[in-house]
């Protein structure tokens, strides 16, 4: 084998797919540090960490799983919050099931990998090759970054007398506003931001009257109420949104063309996922 032939199969094998995943990979990882904090702050152990970051991995749903349970909601709000939150999976999981047409034990795998940051760099593949490529290489990166990451956190927060004390209590707020505000910002629709208002309101009112946990449930009601709303025709000369293109450009929060993520990174981008 020649150098040119060798350079040649390292150039395919080092695709742009594949070096966009592994930074996606990366950069995702790096909230991992962040839940790793919050989860040993809300007085998780460092193995109870790692097994949920490894057996639920979807961002999101784990921030706000240990958020209920920091603010002392129950286990069963704790669960229903992560379950709303991580339902979307599914419908990315429809999606990706012709493209990625896997059976047996690659189903199972592949089903824990369909999160923002892999749906997201599959679908906007041009073919069916690309996009398992890419969905493969996302999902291991960010398996591996996000779980290695979530255990160097929770180990450093447990190291600390007082996590509360260096602010890592409110670290799951701001990951969950660096994951709204730039999805408002791209999407640019009224409907949009009425939606993150009323259930900002929602839960707002309803947090003295009610058990942790329970407001971000409520404030589910007005945000879905909103997207099954029939939506007013569009005018003449407007401009055309298609439902692809909004999931091709954001995902978890995070910019596809731009990290990307997710962040569908929310993917985030988000966290997560």
């Amino acid at each position: 084998m020649t150098f040119s032939q060798v350079r040649v199969g390292i150039g395919r094998w080092w695709s742009p797919v594949v070096r966009d995943g592994l930074g996606i990979g990366v950069a995702t990882g790096t909230y991992g540090l962040s839940f790793g904090a919050l989860s040993a702050a809300a007085g998780l152990s460092v193995a109870q960490t790692g097994a949920l970051s490894l057996l639920m991995f979807t961002g999101a749903s784990q921030f706000a799983f240990v958020g209920v349970l920091a603010a002392g909601g129950g286990p069963i709000a704790a669960v229903a919050t992560a379950t709303l939150l991580g339902s979307r999976n599914g419908l990315y999981g429809l999606q990706l099931s012709r493209t990625l047409g896997l059976r047996g034990w690659r189903r199972r795998l592949g089903a824990h990998l369909v999160i923002d940051e892999s749906a997201a760099m599959a679908v906007r593949q041009a073919d069916p090759d690309t996009a398992r490529t890419a969905f493969w290489v996302t999902g291991l990166a960010v398996l591996v970054c996000w779980n290695t990451a979530t255990l160097l956190g929770a180990v450093a927060a447990r190291s600390l007398t007082d996590p509360a004390a260096f602010g890592l209590d409110v670290v799951g707020p701001a990951a969950f506003l660096a994951l709204l505000v730039p999805r408002l910002r791209a999407q640019g629709q009224p409907r949009a931001w009425a939606a993150a208002l009323l259930a900002g309101a929602t839960a707002l009112v309803a947090t003295p009257f009610v058990p942790a946990g329970v407001p971000v449930l409520l404030a589910a009601v007005p945000a879905v109420a909103l997207a099954l709303a029939p939506s007013r025709p569009p005018r003449a000369g407007g401009s055309e949104v298609t439902v692809a293109g909004v999931a091709g450009a954001q995902v978890d929060g995070a910019d596809v063309a731009g990290v990307d993520v997710a962040g569908a990174g929310v993917v985030r981008s988000e966290c997560g996922r």
